[in-house]
């Protein structure tokens, strides 16, 4: 139980760490001309291709607009377009406001919108490395980088990366439906995890009893796990963290071949980067500070997104073009206004924010389970009775993150005054 609770406590600081660089880099893209400019011009193929399509003549396009290949708009209509504007914005208010959490709910939404599991992963992921590419911020402020630890993790990442995208590719190929089912129970596991310590953190923080609480005073310890893996003196050795303690502290590079590996199959089937997962093994398991894990893990998500997003699935037609940007818009405002609703909100009310959307993202991906089951064959229910448990599950995820949406904007006007005294 004590081991659950301190992954718990890893994965959020994990989570929040993504958070600070999404907000970093999005204030980047937002504060240059420059990358304004590109933005527009990535927007340009969707945009000449509905004018095409509301003319009555998409003929007059090449045919990979509005086609299933690489980096292009798949699937075309302005309403999923807008749809998945609000997506990327849900996602950026949630990043923004509870600092953590907002990439969880990207896949479940695109999925529960109808679109195919394989499609959201690779979507979410070309969403994430086109944001990172565009903000070009790695990680400066926010951490130090270990660059033996990046180099050598991401030689393991780029390995399960490569072999996630081939399992979901041969899932998919095999019957959609039961790719789906697949991602659909990843998310199961990983959100009713963190569903189950989110509620359990916000009830015992309103007792004063937070778990998170106390965590940073413990964070330059090295677990009983580390210590046990920096003893085994296993070639190559990597030495790391000298600015902690004199001389540093040594591993093996297998063992961050090893934990690359795990990250990279995980963000390669969930589509979220794998940085929530980075946190965790290297404090808990490699024995790593947290200041250096900070800068080391951002570092990796850029090129474990990337590389995922580009030759996992976008090589293969699996990346919705339309809508990563249409999702990057509404994240690059998203987080903005998330971030300025913190300075007037306590921080009680974002950790039950932050357990209510986790959860409703568990419940969504778990009552959509049945109708995928049902669909194989493996479950005796009627094929009605799988597709009512999937709009009820549709139902509540919609009503919550849109209901935390509408909350968001409300504060953020009612104290549009106090922010912008605050920020002059």
């Amino acid at each position: 139980m004590k081991f659950s609770r301190d992954f718990y406590n890893l994965l959020i600081q994990g989570s929040q760490a993504y958070a600070r660089w999404d907000l970093e880099t999005s204030r980047t893209i937002l504060r240059s001309k420059k990358r304004m400019t590109l933005l527009f011009l990535l927007l340009l193929p969707i945009f000449a291709y509905g004018i095409a399509v509301a003319a009555g003549d998409g003929t007059l396009l090449p045919e990979t607009i509005g086609g299933k290949k690489a980096y292009m708009p798949a699937h075309y209509t302005n309403l999923i377009f807008f749809a998945s504007i609000f997506v990327g914005l849900c996602a950026g208010l949630i990043t923004g406001c509870i600092g953590a959490g907002g990439g969880f709910i990207i896949a479940p939404a695109l999925m529960s919108a109808g679109v195919k599991g394989i499609l959201a992963v690779g979507t979410d992921l070309f969403h994430i490395f086109a944001k990172a590419i565009m903000g070009s911020v790695l990680h400066r402020k926010l951490g130090n980088i270990s660059y033996s630890l990046a180099i050598t993790f991401l030689i393991g990442s780029i390995i399960g990366a490569t072999l996630g995208g081939m399992l979901n590719r041969y899932l998919y190929d095999l019957n959609p439906i039961l790719s789906d089912l697949f991602i659909t129970s990843v998310y199961v596991l990983m959100l009713g995890f963190l569903s189950f310590y989110a509620l359990a953190d916000f009830f015992k923080a309103k007792r004063g009893e937070a778990l998170t609480e106390g965590s940073s005073s413990r964070e330059e310890e090295i677990a009983p796990l580390g210590q046990k893996l920096q003893s085994v003196n296993l070639p190559p050795m990597l030495t790391f963290d000298e600015g902690v303690t004199p001389g540093g502290r040594r591993i093996s590079a297998v063992f961050l071949v090893i934990s690359g590996l795990l990250v990279g199959l995980a963000a390669a089937i969930m589509g979220v980067g794998g940085g929530f997962l980075t946190f965790p093994i290297f404090v808990y398991g490699l024995g790593v500070s947290s200041m250096t894990t900070v800068g080391t893990d951002i570092f990796q998500i850029v090129f474990t997104a990337g590389y995922s997003a580009l030759s996992q699935y976008a090589f293969y037609g699996f990346v919705f073009y339309t809508l990563a940007m249409g999702m990057l818009l509404g994240s690059l405002i998203g987080v903005q206004i998330g971030s300025l609703v913190t300075k007037v909100v306590p921080g009680l009310m974002i950790r039950g924010f932050f357990a209510l959307a986790v959860s409703a993202g568990f419940i969504n991906r778990f009552f959509a389970l049945p109708e995928k089951l049902q669909g194989l064959g493996y479950i005796n229910i009627t094929q009605g009775t799988g597709l009512m448990l999937s709009y009820i599950g549709n139902t509540l995820f919609f009503l919550v993150i849109g209901g935390f949406t509408v909350w968001v904007f409300y504060v953020f006007f009612a104290n549009i005054k106090n922010l912008k005294s605050e920020e002059h």
